[in-house]
C-alpha cells in the first residue's frame, strides 16, 4: 500500500485525533507515538493493530486486568550505555530494574492468558525473558536507590570506618564543649554549624583561650566559630574516608555498568514494546470515550457506514450539550462514486470529512464510531481536495490549486483509491467549471476508484442519473421551516435552496423575487422540480413510516420474545447441568458417608481403601477426557452459571422478603363479630362446631359428641352450604 500524503492528514483533521489519543498515553515515548500516529500500509498489520485494541478493550471484563505497562525514561540512560568506558548512575539502574521488572510481568501475563490475548502475547513473545538485569542491580543498590553496605567488601569497610570517625568527632565535640562551657568561654548559643562542620560558639575575647581552628565569626564579631583541634583530626579522617568511599563506590559502578552494558539492545526493545503498548492502551481509552468499535472487515471492496459519526464533531458537540447527527452511506460496484448535492451548512463537508477521516482512522489501528452492522475495507491510496487552497507562496489561486491536485489525482489514482472532494468544479466560469469537473468524474469512474464529491452543479447531478455505478444523494432540507435535517439521502439529487437559504438569513424578499427573474426559467422550474420532489419523498416516506410502524413494533416485539425464549432456554440448560453436577455430588457424598458409617462399625482400614479405590475408578471410568482448554472453559462456564443461579435465588429470596414485609405492613382484617347460633371452626383446624352461649369471654362451642370453651379470637365463621 502506497503513503497517504500529509495534506490529507491535514484536510481530514487526522492530526486533531492523535492529539486526543495522546493525552491518554502514560509514557512520553508512546506520546510520540501518538503525536505522529500514521495509517499502516498493509492490510495485516492494520488488522493486527485493530486486534490490539479490541483485545486491550476486553480485557475489562476479564477477573485479572493487564499490569501497569508506565516506565521512566531511560533516554539518557541508554545514550550514556553506548559511550565505551562510561559510568551510569544510581538512578539509572533502578530505571532499567523498573522497565525490566514490568517487561517481565506482561510477558508473563501474556503468556499466561494467551488464548484470551493472542495479538498481544504474539508481540511480547519476540521480547527475551531475563531477570540478569534486576538481580545484579538489586545485588548492588538497595529500593531507596543507595548502594548497598555490603556492595563490596572494601566499601563496607570504609563505611565501618566512617560511622566509628564519625562518633568519635561527636565524643570529642562534647568532651571540649563541656570542658570551655564551665571555664566561661562560650557564648550563650553554645555551638554552630559552619560549612556543614560543628563549631563551638566562642565569646571573642577567649578566642585565644580555646585551641582549634577557627571557621568564622558573627557579624558583630562579638562571637568565633572554633572547630576544636581534637574534633579537627578525626574531621580531616573522615573527609579522607569519605572520598575512599566515593573511590569505591565508582569502581563499584563502574564494574556493574560493564555488567549492564549487553543488555543495551534488549532495553531498548523495552522501551519500544512497552510504548506500543501505551499507544494500544491509549487507543482503548480513547475507543471507550467515543464508543468505539471495530466493524467487520469486507475482503471484498465494499463500505457500508451505519450510524456514521464525526469523532471531533462528537466531542464538541458533547461540550456545548449540542446533538450529533449520524450518517449512512455504501460504496461498491453498484455504487462506486456518491455526488452529495444540497444546501449550504445543510452538512455535505462533515458528511464528507467523517467517511475519510473515519477510513483513515481505521487504517491506523484506531476503533472506530459506527453500528455494530457496519462493513469497511481499506484503500492503498486516499486523496483530497476539501476547502480554500490558495497558496501565495506560489502565486495560485484557489482554481489553479485546485487543477493542479487534480492533475496529481489523475495520475494516481486506481481502483484501490478513495477520493473526497469537496466543492467540485468551483473556483471558475460555472459552466466551464462544471464541464471540466464532469471529465474529471469521467476519468476517476474509468479508472474504478471509489469516492465522494459535494457540488451545486446541475450538469453532475444529471451525469448520476444517466451512468451506472454514479448515484445522487442530497442533504435534506425542511423547505417549510427553512432550515436543514442534518441527513443524508441517497438516490435523488437535491436542491441547493439558494433562495429559501437567502430568505432564512434575512435577505429582503423584493430582492429574491429580483434574482428570480434574473434565472432562467428552465434552471429555476428544474431546481424547483427537485426542491418539490424532495418534499413530497419526505411526506411519502414519513406516510410509509406512520403505516409501516405498528408491523414493525410487532416483527421487534417478536423477535425480543425470541430472543428471551433462547436466552431462557440457554439458562435452563446450564441450570440443569449445575444440578445435575450437584446431584452427582451429593450422591457421591453420601456413597462416602456409607463408608464411613461401615468403617465406624467393623473398623476394617482395608476394606475401606478397597472400597474407596473402586469407588474412585469407578467415577474416573465416567468422566471425558478434556484438554486443558476445554477443562478452563467448563470450569468457566459451571462458575458462570453459579453466579447468575445465586443472583437469581438472591433476587427471589429478597422479593420474598419485601413482599412479607409489605404484608406485615398491611393493616390487620377486622375481626368477624360471632353470634349464638353460628357454625365456626379454628384457625387452624377443620372440624365444625356450633356456638351454644358465651361465658367469662369465651365462647361454648357445641361439636356434638363434645362441648369445649375456645377463645373467640382463635375462630372463625364458616359459611353453611346452601
Amino acid at each position: 500500500m502506497s503513503q497517504i500524503s500529509s495534506k490529507t492528514l491535514d484536510d481530514l483533521e487526522f492530526k486533531e485525533v492523535c492529539l486526543q489519543i495522546k493525552n491518554f498515553c502514560v509514557t512520553e515515548l508512546g506520546k510520540h507515538k501518538a503525536r505522529n500516529l500514521k495509517p499502516f500500509k498493509t492490510p495485516k498489520k492494520i488488522i493486527n493493530a485493530l486486534q490490539e485494541v479490541t483485545e486491550y478493550q476486553a480485557s475489562q471484563y476479564e477477573d485479572k486486568s493487564i499490569p501497569k505497562h508506565g516506565f521512566d525514561d531511560i533516554s539518557t540512560g541508554l545514550k550514556r550505555l553506548s559511550l565505551e568506558g562510561s559510568i551510569l548512575e544510581e538512578d539509572s539502574f533502578i530505571k532499567f530494574k523498573n522497565i525490566s521488572n514490568t517487561t517481565n510481568d506482561l510477558i508473563d501475563y501474556f503468556k499466561k492468558y494467551q488464548d484470551t490475548y493472542p495479538q498481544l502475547y504474539h508481540k511480547f513473545s519476540k521480547i527475551y525473558y531475563t531477570t540478569t538485569i534486576i538481580d545484579e542491580v538489586n545485588a548492588i543498590i538497595n529500593r531507596f536507590g543507595e548502594i548497598k553496605d555490603n556492595a563490596s567488601e572494601n566499601l563496607s569497610i570504609i563505611r565501618q570506618e566512617i560511622q566509628v570517625n564519625r562518633s568519635k568527632i561527636g565524643s570529642s565535640f562534647t568532651k571540649a564543649l563541656s570542658q570551655y562551657q564551665s571555664q566561661g568561654y562560650l557564648a550563650d548559643i553554645k555551638e554552630s554549624l559552619v560549612e556543614n562542620i560543628r563549631t563551638l560558639a566562642v565569646k571573642a575575647m577567649y578566642r585565644r583561650k580555646v585551641n582549634g581552628k577557627v571557621l568564622g565569626q558573627s557579624k558583630t564579631g562579638s562571637i568565633v566559630y572554633i572547630q576544636p583541634e581534637s574534633t579537627d583530626i578525626h574531621t580531616r579522617k573522615l573527609l579522607s574516608l569519605i572520598a575512599d568511599e566515593a573511590q569505591e563506590k565508582n569502581r563499584i559502578l563502574k564494574q556493574l555498568t560493564e555488567k549492564i552494558r549487553p543488555f543495551k539492545n534488549l532495553l531498548k526493545q523495552y522501551t519500544e514494546v512497552l510504548s506500543d503498548l501505551d499507544l494500544v492502551y491509549a487507543k482503548k481509552r480513547y475507543a471507550d470515550e467515543i464508543n468505539g468499535i471495530m466493524p467487520k472487515i469486507s475482503d471484498e471492496k465494499s463500505m457500508f457506514l451505519k450510524d456514521a459519526y464525526h469523532p471531533l464533531l462528537l466531542i464538541s458537540n458533547q461540550q456545548t450539550n449540542k446533538k450529533t447527527y449520524p450518517q449512512d452511506i455504501k460504496l461498491n460496484d453498484e455504487q462506486k462514486i456518491v455526488i452529495i448535492s444540497g444546501p449550504n451548512a445543510g452538512g455535505k463537508s462533515i458528511t464528507l470529512k467523517t467517511v475519510g477521516l473515519l477510513q483513515l482512522m481505521l487504517q491506523s489501528g484506531i476503533l472506530i464510531l459506527v453500528h455494530e452492522y457496519s462493513q469497511v475495507c481499506f484503500f492503498d491510496n486516499i486523496i483530497t481536495d476539501i476547502g480554500d487552497n490558495q497558496s501565495i507562496e506560489n502565486q495560485l489561486s484557489t482554481y489553479s490549486y485546485r487543477l493542479k491536485n487534480m492533475c496529481r489525482f489523475l495520475k494516481i489514482c486506481n481502483d484501490k483509491t478513495l477520493f473526497l472532494i469537496d466543492e467540485f468544479g468551483t473556483g471558475t466560469d460555472p459552466e466551464l467549471g462544471g464541464a471540466l469537473a464532469e471529465t474529471f468524474l469521467e476519468v476517476f469512474y474509468e479508472k474504478g476508484a471509489y469516492g465522494i464529491i459535494t457540488t451545486h452543479y446541475a450538469n453532475l447531478k444529471k451525469m448520476a442519473t444517466e451512468t451506472d455505478g454514479i448515484t445522487n444523494a442530497n442533504m435534506m432540507f425542511d423547505s417549510q421551516k427553512l432550515q436543514p435535517i442534518f441527513k443524508l439521502k441517497t438516490g435523488e439529487a437535491g436542491s441547493s435552496f439558494t433562495f429559501e437559504v437567502a430568505q432564512k438569513n434575512g435577505i429582503p424578499y423584493s430582492l429574491i423575487n429580483r434574482s428570480k427573474k434574473k434565472v432562467e426559467r428552465g434552471k429555476l422550474r428544474f431546481d424547483k422540480s427537485i426542491a418539490k420532489l424532495q418534499q413530497e419523498r419526505r411526506e411519502l416516506n414519513q406516510t410509509k413510516t406512520k403505516f409501516s410502524s405498528k408491523a414493525e413494533q410487532a416483527d421487534q416485539e417478536q423477535k425480543r420474545l425470541d430472543a428471551i425464549n433462547e436466552k431462557l432456554q440457554k439458562k435452563l440448560e446450564q441450570f440443569q447441568t449445575l444440578y445435575d453436577n450437584n446431584q452427582k455430588m451429593i450422591n457421591l457424598g453420601q456413597k462416602l458417608n456409607n463408608m464411613s458409617e461401615r468403617y465406624f462399625s467393623h473398623k476394617n482400614k482395608k476394606k475401606l481403601i478397597s472400597e474407596f479405590l473402586s469407588l474412585i475408578e469407578k467415577e474416573n471410568a465416567k468422566r471425558k477426557n478434556f484438554n486443558k482448554k476445554e477443562r478452563l472453559q467448563n470450569k468457566r462456564e459451571k462458575a458462570r452459571a453459579e453466579k447468575e443461579m445465586l443472583k437469581h435465588i438472591g433476587n427471589i429470596r429478597e422479593k420474598k422478603k419485601k413482599e412479607k414485609q409489605k404484608e406485615a405492613q398491611k393493616p390487620p382484617k377486622p375481626k368477624p363479630k360471632l353470634h349464638v347460633g353460628d357454625s365456626v371452626r379454628m384457625h387452624d383446624g377443620k372440624a365444625v362446631g356450633t356456638i351454644d352461649r358465651f361465658e367469662k369471654n369465651k365462647a361454648i362451642v357445641n361439636y356434638g359428641i363434645f362441648t369445649t370453651s375456645v377463645e373467640p379470637d382463635l375462630l372463625e365463621p364458616v359459611k353453611s352450604a346452601k
